[in-house]
């Protein structure tokens, strides 16, 4: 029988800040719902682009369970699902920003490869 995970052992605001917003794709999710504000699922996939179902459907339930996303469904057949940054997510954006701002001293870009959000939002200035 399977044993149910503990919760996490978080002691400090950065460790809790880094699982919300680091890794390789919930920075990527906020990032794109930052500048499309409303996407269905398969709208957000498709402006991801390289990510799994599973992994974004992981993502996702990480980032409401943490109300980061909001997910809100309409009783409509067929049915309707929406995706948004919440304002907590919404408060995200700048520190993320700020990360990329940081970063892009020390980062040497591919200019031809870089991910077509980073070139189209805020957070690569």
């Amino acid at each position: 029988m399977r044993q149910r995970k503990e919760s996490e052992d978080i002691r400090c605001p950065l460790e809790y800040g880094l699982k919300i917003f680091g890794g390789r794709w919930n920075a990527r999710i906020i990032c794109v719902l930052s500048e499309k504000e409303v996407l269905r699922y398969s709208e957000l996939r498709k402006e991801i682009g390289n990510i799994t179902d599973a992994v974004l459907a992981a993502s996702l339930k990480n980032l409401i369970e943490n109300e980061i996303v909001v997910r809100q469904s309409y009783d409509e057949i067929p049915p309707h699902v929406e995706y948004s940054l919440s304002e907590k997510g919404i408060s995200v954006v700048p520190i993320i920003q700020s990360i990329c701002k940081w970063s892009g001293g020390s980062y040497k870009e591919d200019k031809e490869n870089i991910d077509v959000h980073c070139q189209r939002c805020n957070f690569h200035q």
